[in-house]
């Protein structure tokens, strides 16, 4: 998957208040601004993006972001079940 796309659109990254609220709960995240957050693992080398059908999976650091791929909406990010 061409991980560029995602890149080349970083700053149409964006969540709702309810995704904002999820994403902290999720993540036990005290971030004042979320998308910020978010959009730093997107672009961390140490990132894994992979695209599956409409959203975009960014798993880092214990974590999964996921973004849907035509609206980049951060849908929820949460911590991977081991």
């Amino acid at each position: 998957m061409d991980k560029q796309i995602l890149f080349d659109n970083i700053d149409r990254i964006h969540t709702t208040a309810m995704g904002v609220d999820r994403i902290k709960k999720n993540l036990s995240l005290n971030e004042v601004d979320v998308v910020d957050w978010c959009k730093s693992k997107i672009m961390s080398k140490k990132a894994e993006i992979s695209k599956q059908g409409k959203n975009w999976y960014i798993c880092i650091e214990g974590c999964i972001i996921t973004v849907n791929a035509s609206s980049y909406t951060i849908i929820t990010a949460h911590k991977e079940k081991r």
